[in-house]
């Protein structure tokens, strides 16, 4: 029989952050697992109700200068970069686990579980609700449209949105 067990409650202290930049505002709410296990750079706000998971085996990166909207949850499990300036709208999802195929003869929650890196590069703004799936990088100044599925890389300075993401047109560089 499974058993499932508690990751605990995500309560924190500052000092136990891997790294903690000058001028960092994290708001009422916010929930830190593994704190060992993430970097906050200078200047760096996370807002209301976030959840921050890093994990054992994974990391959490967040440079300077770069804005997290409340109810975001990231599951740093396949490790988590954000670039310096990247602005995250509220609730968006950043996911880098999941199960692979199991065929039918187990439950997917019994098949192997994978990882694979989101790295969102320096510039970018990510629109409310977005949902970036596990493997994806963003590329330098990128704009993601609210509520958009992203599911594979994102060229620099591009615009895409909808589900799944989609190229509308290249930013002027």
């Amino acid at each position: 029989m499974r058993r499932f067990r508690s990751h605990g409650d995500g309560r924190f202290t500052l000092d136990q952050l891997a790294a903690c930049g000058a001028h960092v505002i994290i708001e009422d709410g916010v929930r830190i697992w593994h704190p060992d296990r993430v970097y906050l750079g200078e200047n760096v706000y996370v807002g209301h109700d976030a959840m921050l998971k890093g994990y054992y085996k994974g990391t959490l990166r967040v440079g300077d200068d770069t804005w997290i909207g409340q109810g975001v949850f990231v599951h740093a499990a396949g490790n988590v970069t954000f670039g310096r300036q990247v602005g995250v709208g509220p609730f968006c999802r950043f996911l880098t686990s999941f199960h692979e195929e199991a065929g039918r003869e187990r439950a997917i929650l019994d098949a192997p579980l994978s990882f694979r890196p989101i790295v969102v590069e320096d510039d970018c703004d990510i629109g409310v609700g977005t949902v970036v799936l596990p493997g994806v990088t963003i590329g330098r100044g990128a704009q993601i449209g609210a509520g958009s599925v992203v599911t594979r890389d994102v060229e620099p300075y591009s615009v895409v949105a909808g589900n799944p993401a989609r190229l509308l047109r290249m930013r002027p560089e």
